[in-house]
């Protein structure tokens, strides 16, 4: 089926990924249709998304005057079918639960054209799993975003095996008209591609931090000034050619066998969440969020990805290559 430039699209799920998507298609031009079946998410998306733009007016990378456009571009509706009216690109961003996207999907097929584009908004589930009871499954896919949304360049465009080429194209040229770097995975796989390497990092993080090989703050500072700092100008695989693939090989084989394995929470971490200590959004985790406390540390982060993301954006002649390039 034919698919051309999407000028309306939908978001429905206004809460921490779906308002700043929202955003991230208004910057582009796009008129964006927003529900979430919450009032206060609905009453609040406006103020939400203005305190993103503010930061990215102080970071020079808009002005107020853009600011003001494109939350003049976001119109929040009372109905799933309001939102979707003349609408052809959906996307769900409604909570991690499979139950729900499927309902989700299931609800709102009828409420669009048949050449309308339904993504799902997930870091879990497949759109086999989650749109699995759509009558047309060849125009559903993934769309993998990353949090904070409006900032993280990459998203993950994952279709199933009865998706339709012709919808992924036309997915994956809509979010690079956004500034996304937005990658075809290939495979529809759990986890898709990214989620799976953060896993095997992570599993290998908390085992440490479980064993006192070194403290909270040490751990992350560590892989900051490491790996990480390695990672924002390169991809893992371009890193192993230049540190040579004998050498990595020789790495490999003496740490594999004594890496972690196994799918159990180490203690530490499973005695936080069971003490309902899940992070910033509960007021605490493996730092402190409370008070003043949080807030600071989380406009310290946006400050910091917001100048990253500025470098990712720098024209080849600055950067000194392009995206081919390792």
């Amino acid at each position: 089926m034919p698919y051309e430039s999407f000028a309306r699209v939908a978001v429905l799920g206004l809460g921490t990924m779906g308002h700043a998507i929202a955003q991230s298609f208004a910057a582009t031009g796009h008129q964006v249709h927003g529900y979430d079946e919450s009032p206060p998410a609905r009453r609040s998306v406006h103020d939400r998304v203005r305190a993103n733009l503010d930061a990215f007016i102080a970071a020079g990378l808009t002005t107020p005057n853009e600011a003001a456009a494109i939350l003049e571009r976001i119109r929040v509706f009372d109905s799933e079918r309001a939102a979707l009216a003349d609408v052809r690109f959906v996307t769900e961003a409604v909570r991690e639960d499979l139950a729900a996207k499927q309902e989700l999907f299931a609800r709102i097929e009828g409420l669009v054209s048949d050449d309308a584009i339904l993504v799902s908004n997930s870091s879990t589930f497949t759109i086999s799993q989650s749109g699995s009871r759509l009558r047309c499954p060849e125009r559903a896919l993934v769309t993998h975003w990353f949090n904070p949304p409006h900032i993280v360049p990459t998203v993950e465009v994952v279709p199933s095996p009865r998706t339709d080429p012709a919808a992924t194209e036309a997915t994956l040229a809509l979010l690079r008209r956004l500034g996304k770097l937005a990658i075809h995975v290939r495979q529809e796989i759990p986890g898709f591609l990214v989620n799976r390497i953060q896993i095997a990092v992570m599993r290998e993080v908390w085992d440490l931090l479980d064993r006192g090989v070194a403290s909270v703050e040490d751990i992350d500072a560590a892989v900051r000034g490491s790996m990480g700092f390695r990672l924002a100008a390169l991809g893992p695989l371009a890193i192993h050619d230049f540190g040579g693939l004998d050498i990595q090989e020789i790495v490999y084989r003496e740490l594999a066998p004594d890496l972690r394995g196994g799918a159990e929470i180490p203690p530490t971490v499973r005695a936080l969440i069971d003490e309902g200590h899940l992070g910033y959004k509960s007021g605490r985790g493996f730092y402190d969020y409370s008070g003043d406390e949080g807030e600071l540390r989380r406009r310290t982060r946006d400050e910091r990805y917001l100048q990253l993301l500025k470098l990712f954006h720098a024209p080849a002649s600055e950067s000194g290559h392009g995206r081919k390039e390792p």
